[in-house]
């Protein structure tokens, strides 16, 4: 019978599964009612996947909005329909001598600030079809440029016509263009034949676990690695309720409690833990935003995780 698990599991998802497919596995891995994952990872690539349990599915946006970094090889010289490995290369070109000094200088050259068009092999929306349908059907559509920004590369090898680096980027860069993009910018062509996710901040030292490692625990400690259900808030700026003003805000009122800067935080109190985030508005308003259930976190003392409620709560 399904449990009401909450918390945060950095699964490293192999290649050849969706991401629909991983949050589906995990589910009935965990027993759990309620699951999501935080921005797919295509089947051809492996890496971080974040997955969100019951109270953590309500924070996973701000997963959706992170900067990623990932492990790229792009085959130069080469170009496919689709950027990667998913199609067939379609068009070849005779790769120049190019050094290893060269590809240092493409990519500290490479623009830190750009518009990306989005490809056509992608989940994007148009007339409620996603993009991949009509590129299936040989048909191309107008796509808007979008801005995203490349906060860091890092050559690790090129062994022609293989490039190797790692990327820091924001949210919404789509990897297999920035491949292409940067070959364009070489003279030649390229496309993606490697990827995987190293980190999703905040997170990136943090243990990621394959499916054959968490099949391997019992489900009491399957429950115990799940990071708290506020882990993925650390970059959010703390602000503790006094007592008196819990009750109201739980229910989504406003309270004003003594406060020097506007802003959004992540709301605790002494005794209850984590309650959920609110925008600090002038003279002191504290304006929920999104909220834990009130149900599921009332038996917390501060600093016990809610994924420790379940298992209390809801045996498997």
């Amino acid at each position: 019978m399904p449990a009401d698990v909450h918390g945060i599991l950095l699964l490293d998802k192999p290649l050849g599964v969706t991401s629909a497919g991983a949050v589906a596995r995990l589910k009935r891995l965990f027993t759990a009612r309620k699951a999501g994952h935080t921005g797919s990872l295509d089947p051809l690539a492996s890496g971080m996947l974040p997955i969100c349990f019951g109270e953590a599915t309500k924070f996973g946006a701000q997963l959706l909005d992170a900067d990623k970094t990932y492990r790229v090889t792009a085959r130069l010289g080469e170009r496919t329909a689709s950027g990667d490995r998913e199609s067939a290369v379609i068009e070849t070109r005779e790769l120049p001598a190019f050094s290893l000094d060269r590809m240092q200088r493409a990519l500290a050259e490479f623009p830190r600030e750009y518009a990306q068009v989005p490809p056509m092999h992608s989940a994007i929306k148009q007339d409620g079809k996603p993009l991949y349908e009509y590129a299936r059907a040989g048909i191309t559509r107008e796509r808007a440029a979008r801005p995203i920004v490349i906060h860091d590369m890092q050559l690790l090898d090129w062994q022609a016509p293989d490039l190797s680096f790692d990327v820091r980027c924001s949210k919404g860069a789509y990897i297999r263009v920035l491949a292409e993009d940067l070959a364009a910018q070489l003279g030649t062509l390229g496309h993606l034949i490697g990827l995987r996710r190293l980190a999703v901040a905040p997170f990136a030292a943090e243990r990621q676990y394959t499916f054959e490692a968490l099949e391997d625990l019992s489900p009491a400690r399957r429950l115990e690695i799940l990071l708290p259900v506020d882990a993925a808030l650390a970059d959010w700026r703390r602000l503790d309720l006094p007592e008196g003003s819990v009750s109201a805000f739980r229910q989504g009122q406003t309270v004003s409690i003594p406060v020097e800067s506007p802003g959004n935080a992540r709301i605790y109190a002494a005794g209850h833990g984590f309650l959920g985030l609110a925008a600090i508005e002038p003279a002191g308003r504290v304006v929920p935003i999104r909220l834990i259930s009130a149900a599921t976190n009332c038996a917390l003392a501060e600093g016990v995780p809610l994924r420790l409620i379940s298992a209390a709560t809801n045996p498997a």
